[in-house]
């Protein structure tokens, strides 16, 4: 029989990680009366090398998926209210090379039912009428304009989201005690972590927001996959970045490339691509497997270290998208880890085979800008108040589906398949 063991108040919860899925749902658990909760993770939060941090991520409601552009357009109020501090309405711009590109038609088709601000630009020029600083070469593009989008300081939010689970009573075991090494188990049931250093930290019940790290503790390589995406930031002067004041966040459908306005006061301007990325082979414990993932034990962005590939295509994407600056010398760049779901649906619910252990997980790329919001949704789907089409959307897929090989996300990728980094690659990472 499957596993269907909810939450309930009096368990004492152990959430393996310190990103938006593990502190949203710590905070919204004690909303919800639970008070015995613990985060643990390998670094403080904003962890260094997850997916949920750095300086800026996409705020868009347009979404194919009508659930995520309903849930998207509940989070921006949060982000203009209690997230305000870091949250920039700067405008969202897709563009694409075909006119009928099938996301955006879709795109079209959701906001079109909602009533949401959007207009298209068959011809992108159109762009620079709306946004005049904008620099990108347009001509042969078409454009797809959402004002009500924009970008939010992920790092800060991060810290403001752990500062209220903190305030709020939830527990934090960070570092090498606070490093998950395995699942501690009694029979079939799991009653803990086995953490790197120090005794095991006991639990009723845990939960992994592991992120492309949920592999390396559990089987699930049918239902995620992680890969990496490659980001790259170039420092500007105050005037160069005066020069890009006030246009929108861009991304190309067809390369996959997409950019930020610079940062204030840091003018810092990110470029990055959100495709179908670089894998790794790292042998696990896990049932003997072999899995894609980053480094567990040390900082995964260290080393500032991009694929000669994946540095090409951003240069190409700053000479399109802001060419100024195409030859700019790199303040840093990096891979940022994706936690890849065959339909790019987030993992959340009972482990459908194991007592006691519950996913909270699968960002696919897409998660962060639920933050204000996505503990909620976490929390219902672990607590079982969920509505039915939810807990199946987000299900923990069952091994007889279709592997994730087969799929292609939900349909917002573009780019160049992905790729096995080479062992000489992986050990620079």
């Amino acid at each position: 029989m499957a596993n269907t063991e909810y939450l309930k108040r009096n368990d004492a919860i152990v959430i393996v990680g310190a990103g938006v899925f593990g502190l949203s749902t710590a905070l919204e658990l004690t909303k919800r009366g639970f008070q015995n909760i613990t985060v643990i993770d390998r670094f403080m939060p904003p962890v260094v090398d997850g997916s949920s941090v750095d300086i800026s991520r996409v705020i868009r409601s347009d979404y194919a998926d009508p659930l995520y552009a309903r849930m998207a357009s509940e989070a921006i109020h949060g982000w203009q209210n209690e997230y305000s501090d870091f949250y920039h309405q700067s405008g969202f711009v897709m563009l694409s090379e075909e006119l009928n590109n099938i996301y955006i038609n879709s795109v079209r088709r959701v906001n079109l039912a909602r009533g949401s601000p959007m207009t298209d630009h068959p011809d992108a020029e159109d762009i620079k009428n709306v946004y005049p600083r904008v620099q990108a070469r347009l001509s042969g593009l078409h454009a797809y304009h959402n004002p009500s989008g924009g970008w939010a300081n992920a790092q800060a939010s991060i810290q403001r989201l752990a500062l209220r689970c903190s305030n709020a009573g939830v527990m934090f075991v960070l570092g090498r005690q606070g490093t998950a090494h395995s699942l501690r188990t009694e029979g079939a049931r799991v009653t803990g972590v086995n953490v790197v250093q120090g005794s095991p930290i006991a639990a009723s019940q845990v939960i992994l927001s592991t992120g492309a790290w949920t592999n390396t503790l559990v089987n699930l390589n049918h239902a995620v996959s992680a890969s990496g995406q490659p980001v790259g930031f170039i420092k500007l002067t105050e005037e160069e970045a005066k020069r890009l004041a006030g246009t929108p966040v861009m991304i190309n459908m067809t390369t996959g490339i997409f950019c930020f306005p610079p940062t204030p006061e840091s003018n810092i301007l990110k470029i990055a691509r959100h495709g179908y990325g670089y894998a790794t082979s790292m042998s696990t414990d896990v049932g003997s497997t072999t899995v894609s993932s980053p480094h567990r034990d040390y900082n995964n962005a260290r080393n500032s270290f991009l694929p000669a590939d994946a540095e090409r295509d951003l240069r190409a994407g700053l000479a399109q998208l802001v060419p100024e600056f195409a030859n700019h010398p790199w303040m840093s760049h990096r891979l940022c880890w994706y936690t890849d779901t065959p339909e790019g649906d987030f993992v959340v619910g009972p482990h459908p085979e194991i007592p006691g252990l519950s996913l909270a997980t699968g960002g696919a790329g897409h998660a962060f800008k639920f933050l204000p919001i996505l503990g909620k949704y976490i929390a219902n789907c672990l607590d079982g108040t969920a509505d039915d089409a939810l807990r199946e959307k987000w299900r923990v897929r069952p091994r007889t589906m279709d592997s994730i090989e087969n799929k292609s996300g939900d349909g917002s990728r573009a780019g160049p398949p992905l790729r096995l980094l080479s062992i000489t690659e992986q050990a620079k990472l």
